[in-house]
């Protein structure tokens, strides 16, 4: 297979080969157009006197950067911070100070993508508290009243400056899944900077129904500007953060209901059945529509997508995929239990252009009816440079055609990684909704099922992450089946209390813990059971059952992945960042395309954790070399 140089590649001495990273995605990272990341400062308070300070290791640092610590313009390390990216202040005070890192390169200070970050006078411990201005509720046609919350997030560098912000979307108390009847309140998103800042407000308006499926957001640097957009369904009556309707403000679509003897309630009520639908591309710094076209495709008849009450109509996904190679290109869905659509599209800072539209409608694509996922995933699955969609049970490729389709229909939860550090390319463990699949493990470029275990029940939730040390790869499980190792062989039944929901690199080691409504947990492989490791205490997770974070990622730091959940009273988010020490040091995640991709794509549907396109875990210890940017002896 043809191969060029990789981002992970570049970022390997020449000393000794591993040979777990050969079979990574073929993006070629010299044209790849992505976000200059900055440091990434943040510093966290442990105790009243003791702060812990972590920062980003950037690919284009040199292989021996070393990094000095300064608060209020003092050093605080007396020899150059080498072993990891985290450093403790053991004098830190309540009082408001601003921490520094500079790299060292060669012995010299170099202000090489410094960075500095202000802890804010007795902030509090464990956390960043980022304040929101909590909007008011209010009362639907109905007489019924409704509250918000913070719900979905996703990050962008919305000014340039190589830091990130926060894209919030409110959620209405009454907001509901699209099987359900009821007016709901209005969705809102928000933008903050991480110190409570807000920039803006959008209102998608009465015609855009708040719930799970109806708003998936894309935040992105879709034009190569260094400032992310964000992109959006939208319809009549919505309103950009400057004030200004698209469409026709006074339109109101929502069915008033009517009365069912049969069921003896009203029904239907607060159903969109009618109206424009549109697309929207808002500036991420000051939240105004640039642009607006028709989306693609417009609902017509329900009851052409399956049912008469818009349930299946009005099922939405949307993800980011370098479709040529080079430019990201935005790509907004709809429906998956029948007809499915996707429409990629190009922005270039003044208008969307259309790629390609792929429909199930079409003729030759019958086979991809039906087989999408409450999520998707973004990926390089076949070493051509490009990203292909992995739609569920099937997977189009970039060019908008389809690669392959297992016929085995709907599920709720999708993993893609390279599991097997033997085996070339990607692979994908899915979930199937259809009392008969079960769980399946499948090359993520063929389709071939390398693992299938079948079940007579919905298999809801599955999870894959490598936390058995024992074992080769990255291990999966779900409700029904029993854990399997990357070969597809049984290594534990059923775990009691083992979390199917995320997954988060959290305590420092190799292996990846797991996240739970408030909660990560630590898979104890010799006595089969899980460890409480913390419990983020006045914090809430969202989504009922799914029980997940605003967001979880690689968001500032070092490595490892923080944890963004709200308060207790919905008036604050809180940004949890790991504190405990780690001898390794590795760049950053988010200069990996598949995670970047898997964080902007966190919000879709039924939300997932993140997933590199690279193998990693406690395998790459077991061979010499360096592996981005950490050596191993």
């Amino acid at each position: 297979m043809k191969r060029s140089t990789s981002w992970l590649l570049l970022c390997m001495l020449t000393l000794v080969t591993i040979p777990t990273v050969m079979a990574q995605p073929n993006y070629n990272h010299s044209k790849l157009q992505r976000e200059k990341l900055g440091r990434g400062v943040i510093a966290i308070r442990e105790n009243p006197s003791e702060v812990a300070v972590s920062w980003r290791y950037l690919s284009s640092d040199p292989i021996k950067t070393e990094f000095n610590v300064y608060r209020d313009g003092k050093k605080l390390n007396d020899q150059p911070v080498i072993a990891g990216t985290m450093f403790r202040d053991k004098n830190g005070s309540p009082a408001m100070a601003v921490y520094e890192v500079r790299p060292v390169i060669k012995g010299k200070e170099t202000h090489h993508t410094d960075g500095k970050y202000t802890l804010p006078e007795n902030s509090p411990l464990g956390y960043l508290q980022i304040p929101l201005k909590r909007p008011e509720g209010g009362v639907t046609p109905a007489g019924d009243s409704y509250t918000y919350n913070p719900n979905d997030a996703s990050i962008g560098d919305v000014d340039g400056d190589g830091e990130y912000e926060i894209i919030l979307k409110w959620d209405p108390s009454n907001s509901r899944d699209n099987s359900h009847d009821g007016y709901t309140g209005e969705v809102l998103i928000d933008c903050y900077r991480l110190n409570g800042e807000q920039l803006w407000r959008i209102n998608l308006g009465k015609n855009i129904r708040a719930g799970a499926h109806y708003t998936q957001f894309m935040v992105y640097d879709l034009d190569g500007d260094g400032k992310a957009e964000v992109v959006m369904r939208t319809a009549d009556g919505s309103v950009d953060a400057k004030g200004n309707a698209i469409g026709n403000a006074q339109a109101d679509y929502r069915e008033p209901g009517t009365f069912s003897k049969k069921r003896n309630a009203i029904v239907n009520q607060g159903r969109v059945w009618k109206g424009k639908e549109y697309l929207t591309v808002f500036s991420g710094l000051t939240g105004e529509a640039l642009h607006t076209i028709d989306y693609i495709p417009q609902r017509g008849d329900p009851s052409d997508w399956g049912d008469e009450r818009a349930n299946r109509s009005d099922r939405f996904l949307a993800c980011v995929a370098y479709l040529d190679g080079i430019h990201p290109s935005v790509v907004m869905c709809r429906g998956y239990y029948t007809r499915t659509v996707l429409a990629a599209f190009d922005w270039n800072g003044k208008e969307l252009k259309k790629h390609w539209v792929f429909d199930s409608n079409d003729p030759g694509c019958e086979d991809y009816a039906g087989q999408g996922n409450h999520n998707l995933r973004v990926g390089d699955v076949d070493g051509d440079g490009c990203d292909e969609i992995i739609y569920g049970s099937c997977a189009i490729d970039h060019n908008g055609k389809g690669l392959y389709s297992t016929k085995m229909g709907h599920g709720d939860a999708i993993h893609l990684t390279h599991f097997d550090p033997s085996r070339k390319g990607l692979q994908v463990w899915d979930c199937h909704e259809n009392k008969r699949d079960g769980s399946t493990y499948r090359d993520a470029a063929t389709g071939e099922i390398i693992l299938q275990v079948k079940s007579n029940k919905d298999v809801g939730r599955c999870m894959a992450a490598d936390i058995d040390p024992t074992q080769p790869g990255v291990e999966m499980w779900s409700w029904e089946a029993g854990m399997r190792n990357a070969k597809g062989e049984a290594i534990a039944g059923r775990i009691k209390g083992l979390p199917t929901n995320m997954a988060v690199w959290w305590d420092g080691d190799l292996l990846r813990e797991l996240l739970d409504k408030n909660i990560i947990s630590k898979y104890d492989w010799k006595a089969q059971k899980v460890n409480r490791i913390v419990t983020f205490e006045g914090a809430l997770s969202n989504n009922g059952t799914k029980a997940v974070p605003c967001l979880q990622g690689d968001i500032v730091g070092d490595w490892r992945e923080e944890v963004l959940l709200r308060s207790e009273d919905n008036c604050s988010l809180r940004l949890y960042v790991s504190t405990i020490p780690t001898e390794y040091r590795f760049h950053t995640f988010l200069e990996d395309p598949i995670y970047r991709i898997s964080i902007a794509t966190q919000n879709v549907g039924y939300n997932q954790p993140t997933q590199p396109g690279f193998y990693f875990g406690p395998d790459l210890t077991k061979k010499k070399g360096t592996f981005r940017g950490y050596q191993f002896k």
